[in-house]
């Protein structure tokens, strides 16, 4: 059931800088503070891009830092490091005051179950929430290393994880469904390594829209599709100048 009357959908088909895809997310977020109405973005990464939780050292980026083809930047959530390559992102963000709010981390709920439902009808493919939070000392440094018990988990791996920033009662949440494994991140499978199945959709999954869709349904009941306004471009852009052109 729908949370809200109407849902802003922004579908992004070129890929972008993870700088500007960050900065994006960010100036989204600003529009929600100014009272936007929810919006849902998807989009892709124009280069394989390690993106830093806000509270990571940037220590945590050496081993990608200075390889060749590899990008690195921070994000304004928080969790691990998250290799953007063979995936889709998206984000979401509601304006201060939505009845989600009360309680942020049923946003996670929400979304991933709708991100599920959406592979099992989609795809017949089953995934569920972890439902449970296992932590061993020192966290990893890769989100898709950590188990928290919002991650969605495809026979028994983390295909999907998510995080949060809060700002003057305003939310964004942001996460990544990760297709396959990246030959910069070896070891972390995907969808389409642990579903054998999906091996030969994967290139239609990425640019699939209804599956995109499924999820902005999910937050409101009616999609209005729109683009970035003119003003979200221009401080976009002033934030890729002043934050996420460099590491910091």
């Amino acid at each position: 059931m729908p949370h809200f009357p109407v849902c802003r959908f922004i579908l992004e088909n070129v890929p972008q800088s993870g700088a500007w895809n960050m900065a994006v997310d960010e100036a989204l977020l600003e529009s929600a503070v100014a009272g936007g109405i929810p919006t849902v973005r998807w989009y892709r990464w124009r280069r394989p891009t390690v993106s830093l939780g806000y509270f990571q050292p940037a220590s945590a980026a050496d081993a990608w830092s200075g390889k060749p083809g590899i990008d690195v930047v921070r994000r304004l959530t928080g969790g691990g490091a998250i290799l953007h390559h063979r995936e889709w992102t998206y984000s979401c963000t509601l304006p201060a005051l939505a009845p989600l709010l009360r309680h942020p981390y049923d946003l996670y709920d929400v979304v991933h179950r709708a991100l599920c439902e959406a592979l099992q009808t989609r795809f017949a493919v089953a995934a569920s929430q972890r439902g449970v939070t296992q932590r061993h000392g020192d966290e990893p440094v890769m989100c898709y290393l950590r188990r928290d018990e919002h991650d969605v988990c495809c026979r028994g791996v983390k295909v999907i994880g998510s995080a949060q920033r809060r700002r003057r009662g305003a939310l964004l949440q942001h996460g990544s469904v990760l297709l396959s494994e990246s030959p910069y991140a070896p070891g972390i499978q995907g969808l389409c390594d642990v579903a054998p199945e999906l091996a030969g959709a994967c290139d239609d999954l990425a640019i699939d829209a209804g599956f995109a869709r499924d999820l902005a349904v999910a937050i409101g009941a009616e999609l209005q599709p729109d683009d970035l306004s003119s003003a979200e471009r221009a401080r976009a852009a002033t934030l890729v100048r002043d934050r996420y052109a460099r590491l910091q």
